[in-house]
């Protein structure tokens, strides 16, 4: 009977290791092309406003290498693990662009919605947006700048967890 009762604390000993084994090396997959990363961020300017966070509400999940989020967060994100923290600041050139002053640009005012005014923010069909910046009698001043551009931003980031993604099917042969 005890070697029964052995034989099974051996089992429940192994299995647990081997649980053990599987959780370290789930979190130790890094962040890299391909990989799910879900995360919890602030995202904070320099004179520390708070931009974005996802505090109170469900991480922020994407898929790293396709550009789903800005290149040089992307690029600092690289290499993490589930559980890691970072403070990382992205220039304005790796974020939403520098500031382009070519991108302010007049439009005549029968183009813009009648109940525009200063601060409305516009959509084209085409989905661009601006923002209304300054009304000249016939004329509408819009800027077509990200309202982030020419920001440095910093992100405080929590690295929740880190998923290989399945790979996509194949379609049959002909």
């Amino acid at each position: 009977m005890k070697s029964f009762q052995l034989g099974v604390m051996a089992a429940l000993v192994v299995g647990l290791v081997g649980l053990g084994s599987t959780a370290c090396a789930e979190k130790a997959i890094q962040v890299g092309d391909g990989m799910k990363v879900t995360m919890e961020y602030t995202l904070t300017l320099p004179d520390k406003t708070v931009v974005d966070s996802t505090a109170g509400q469900a991480p922020f999940s994407y898929t790293q290498g396709k550009q789903e989020i800005i290149p040089g967060l992307e690029k600092a994100l690289t290499g993490l693990k589930a559980g890691d923290k970072k403070r990382v600041t992205v220039p304005a050139a790796e974020a939403y662009g520098l500031y382009d002053e070519k991108k302010k640009v007049e439009v005549p005012k029968k183009n813009v919605p009648p109940e525009a005014k200063v601060g409305t923010r516009l959509r084209a069909a085409s989905g661009s947006e601006a923002k209304v910046v300054e009304l000249k009698g016939d004329l509408v001043v819009v800027d077509g700048n990200h309202p982030l551009a020419g920001k440095d931003l910093t992100f405080d980031v929590n690295i929740i967890k880190v998923e290989t993604q399945p790979k996509a099917a194949k379609p049959p042969k002909p």
